[in-house]
């Protein structure tokens, strides 16, 4: 099956790929549309790609709510932004939101650990 480049992830991302990291995928760019819209007050906060993963997005709600995904390159969150009427922060520049620190400190007892499906992590 061919992937289709819906969101522009490949056109977008130039000619290298980190090569710890799996690419972008259009289910990523989805998940952040679907965060944006079931949530008030949110804005994507763009971080950079490093040796070790790709470019992604931090979608942060109103209560400071947050998830992150990879979006392949800062363009392609940039028009998903536009799109949306969200906006869209260099994470490098301005920062990470106060909220979303706040937002895990209320919600610290509420985390995943990934390493046992479905239990808590207790702090």
């Amino acid at each position: 099956m061919r992937f289709r480049d819906r969101f522009g992830i490949r056109r977008h991302r130039g000619t290298t790929v980190t090569k710890l990291d799996r690419e972008a995928t259009a289910a990523d760019i989805e998940a952040l549309i679907s965060f944006a819209r079931d949530r008030r007050g949110v804005e994507f906060y763009i971080e950079p790609e490093t040796f070790a993963t790709d470019t992604t997005a931090v979608a942060v709600a109103h209560d400071g709510e947050w998830t992150r995904r990879r979006v392949g390159s800062p363009k392609v969150i940039g028009k998903v932004a536009r799109d949306l009427g969200v906006p869209a922060y260099d994470v490098q520049i301005v920062g990470y939101p106060p909220r979303m620190r706040a937002w895990n400190e209320r919600n610290r007892d509420r985390r995943i650990d990934p390493g046992t499906p479905g239990q808590a992590v207790r702090p």
